[in-house]
């Protein structure tokens, strides 16, 4: 949970310091700009806030790793509910309003995520789990999405190193693959998700891993 609110603290970080003309820039989410995958951001903070709130009374089906679901495409951005973050960035107007509805909606999720009982029952898209499986869930959420940020920002600062070592040990968990140690955290990430094509030297070493990736979450 601590992991929770370092990488999120992170990521909010970097949108708060972004200029106004990087909003415009392309991000690593297909079809979206920045100023998409921020509002994507702050629809997130609200599922927190949502989820945390929802408890269960019946056993868990699902864990951090089991949480995610394995998509047949990649995001493309035409999605009904991604191109309504896109029509809902646009209705925003000036990237001002978007980093304080970050900063309000992001803060209180912070918050609550700090305050939550890590044994809690909570439900969410259909699923029960615990409260620390699921904010343990969304490390791989903030750190994929603050790599998304940095795709054509190369000043951006990158993710903690501890939420990209947190991140790839899920991702090879819901892939079934272990990454050769030559991958970074940030590569094996990036290649484990589609967000960039592997090196001919990197699919030589997957082996017959390579077969198995990439895998889109959703």
């Amino acid at each position: 949970m601590d992991l929770f609110s370092v990488s999120w603290a992170a990521l909010r970080a970097v949108v708060a310091a972004l200029p106004d003309k990087d909003f415009e820039r392309p991000s690593g989410c297909g079809g979206w700009l920045v100023r998409d995958l921020v509002c994507h951001l702050i629809i997130d903070a609200q599922d927190v806030l949502i989820t945390l709130v929802t408890p269960a009374d019946a056993e868990p089906t699902v864990d951090a790793v089991a949480y995610w679901q394995i998509e047949d495409q990649p995001p493309t951005g035409q999605d009904p509910l991604d191109a309504l973050t896109v029509r809902l960035a646009a209705a925003y107007g000036e990237p001002r309003l978007l980093r304080f509805h970050l900063d309000d909606v992001g803060g209180a999720a912070g918050r609550a995520a700090a305050l939550a009982d890590p044994v809690a029952l909570v439900s969410t898209r259909g699923e029960v789990l615990t409260a620390g499986e699921y904010l343990t869930a969304y490390v791989l959420e903030w750190t994929l999405h603050h790599l998304d940020l940095l795709a054509h920002l190369p000043d951006v600062p990158e993710p903690p190193a501890e939420g990209l070592a947190r991140s790839r040990g899920m991702l090879e968990r819901i892939a079934g693959v272990a990454f050769p140690a030559s991958f970074t955290d940030k590569d094996a990430l990036l290649v484990g998700t589609g967000r960039r094509e592997p090196t001919g030297a990197e699919t030589a070493e997957l082996g017959g891993a390579a077969t198995r990736l990439p895998v889109y979450l959703g």
